[in-house]
């Protein structure tokens, strides 16, 4: 039961920090996050600086709660630390400069 507990209550917190990714962000201190953690990795990916992640046409980011889920795996993937409000800063970073979701 209380695993169920934890789970439900885990997807609530989780769905309001995912309704709005970077509402609450610093698009400053996100670039400098992302600039940090990020870039190599889309570098190496994709070549020049990295941008082409954003910008592609087959991009698979389409919603602000799909650019929160990104954000979040990478960040589990890649080790990088980040507590969920530089997840914040990182959307309100990408979200100003590519992605534009209201």
């Amino acid at each position: 039961m209380k695993t169920v507990f934890t789970l439900v209550f885990s997807a609530l917190l989780a769905g309001g920090v995912h309704a709005a990714p970077f509402e609450k962000g610093d698009p400053a201190k996100g670039k400098a996050l992302h600039d940090k953690s990020c870039t190599s990795c889309h570098v190496g990916m994709f070549g020049g600086d990295g941008s082409k992640m954003y910008t592609r046409a087959d991009h698979k980011t389409k919603t602000a709660q799909q650019l929160a889920a990104r954000i979040s795996g990478c960040n589990a993937n890649t080790g990088a630390g980040w507590f969920p409000e530089d997840e914040a800063h990182v959307a309100a970073f990408l979200n100003q400069q590519y992605y534009k979701f209201k």
